[in-house]
């Protein structure tokens, strides 16, 4: 990620992006590709990057930028998009909405050694440490219905670890994973 930051790169190097494809094959094994679309991945913009570390939340201790580069699944209809949050849910229970304890709140060995213990997306190194629906999905979710747009953070493997002034931060990538009907009536409204 830093020498793709470096080269001013917008989409990340082949190894994460790879990394994002293994992941949704794995996620849609079973759809055919007509009913999904992949947008991505892209690299998080230097300047909004450079806020997140220093400026919105002050960070001064070790954290996890949990979306330096992120890709988005759009699935063409409800039934499908339930079936890639069931596997999600069903071969990985630990992640899905709980709080995710960083480097920040449990000190970095602990950290480190939590993640060694995670399970791995079959096949690969990827290694799924977080999953939510989007903070888009409140309203819907506070009148009962199910969220149709989802964040899923991952780690390629190791936390790869940076640090930059007194910031210290490991990263890590983010697939948003939603109805494409949904995600796309949230762009046009931003």
């Amino acid at each position: 990620c830093r020498e793709d930051l470096e080269n001013k790169k917008t989409v990340p190097s082949d190894h994460p992006a790879q990394s994002f494809h293994a992941l949704i094959n794995f996620l849609v094994d079973g759809l055919t590709e007509d009913n999904y679309e992949i947008q991505g991945p892209v690299l998080k913009p230097l300047q909004s990057l450079f806020n997140k570390m220093f400026i919105r939340r002050g960070q001064t201790s070790i954290s996890v930028i949990g979306d330096m580069a992120r890709a988005t699944l759009l699935v063409k209809n409800e039934e499908d998009l339930r079936e890639v949050v069931k596997k999600i849910e069903t071969l990985f229970p630990k992640i899905h909405g709980e709080q995710f304890q960083g480097p920040n709140k449990i000190g970095v060995g602990k950290f480190l050694e939590d993640v060694a213990e995670m399970d791995k997306v079959p096949g690969t190194e990827i290694i799924l440490y977080h999953s939510k629906p989007n903070s888009s999905q409140k309203e819907r979710m506070g009148n009962k219905k199910h969220p149709l747009y989802y964040n899923l953070n991952f780690f390629d493997s190791i936390p790869e670890y940076h640090w930059v002034g007194t910031t210290e931060m490991f990263v890590a990538f983010e697939l948003q994973i939603g109805l494409e009907a949904e995600v796309s009536g949230l762009r046009e409204d931003h």
